[in-house]
C-alpha cells in the first residue's frame, strides 16, 4: 500500500463510535496508530502535550485530526478553531465526524477551515463502508507535508 503510517488522534465522546472506528481502520489493513481521546479538552491537552499528555512519546504529533462535534467540556468547532488558529497545528488535517448533517454545523466547520465532513450514517454497515473509504482516501492517497515533531508549542 502506499502512504506511511501516521498518528491519528480521534476526538470522539461515544464508546461505541470510537470502536466502530478503532475496528474499521484496523480492518481496512491500514497501518497506523490512533490515540483516542474523550472530549474537546482532553484533545487540546493532547495537541499541546499538557496534563496527562505532557510526555511526547503518550502524545506523538497526529497527521490527521478526526473530530466529533458534540463534546462535553470544549466542544468540537472551538477544537477546531484553536487547531487551525495555531501555526504549528494548523496543517494537519482535521475531518469532522460527526452525527449532525445540519447546513449550518458544516458551514461553520469550513468557515473554520475544516479539511472535509463526514456525517456519520445511523446504519453500522453504511458507517464501516464510510470509514472503509475514508481510510483510503485519506490514509493511503492523501499526500501532506511533515509535520514539526521538535516543538512542543507551549
Amino acid at each position: 500500500m502506499m502512504g506511511e503510517p501516521i498518528v491519528i488522534l480521534l476526538a470522539e465522546d461515544d464508546p461505541a463510535h470510537a470502536e466502530i472506528v478503532r475496528r474499521n481502520l484496523e480492518s481496512s489493513r491500514i497501518i497506523n496508530q490512533l490515540q483516542h481521546v474523550s472530549d474537546g479538552q482532553e484533545a487540546l491537552d493532547y495537541l499541546y502535550r499538557r496534563n496527562v499528555y505532557s510526555d511526547p512519546a503518550c502524545s506523538p504529533r497526529p497527521g490527521l485530526i478526526l473530530l466529533d462535534l458534540r463534546m462535553p467540556r470544549v466542544d468540537g468547532l472551538q477544537v477546531l478553531k484553536t487547531v487551525k488558529s495555531d501555526p504549528f497545528l494548523a496543517r494537519i488535517p482535521v475531518v469532522i465526524l460527526t452525527t449532525s448533517a445540519a447546513e449550518t454545523d458544516m458551514a461553520k466547520a469550513y468557515d473554520c477551515h475544516a479539511n472535509s465532513y463526514l456525517v456519520k450514517p445511523l446504519d453500522f454497515n453504511k458507517f464501516a463502508d464510510l470509514l472503509n473509504l475514508f481510510g483510503y482516501y485519506w490514509l493511503v492517497w492523501n499526500q501532506t507535508p511533515k509535520q514539526d515533531e521538535g516543538s512542543t508549542h507551549e
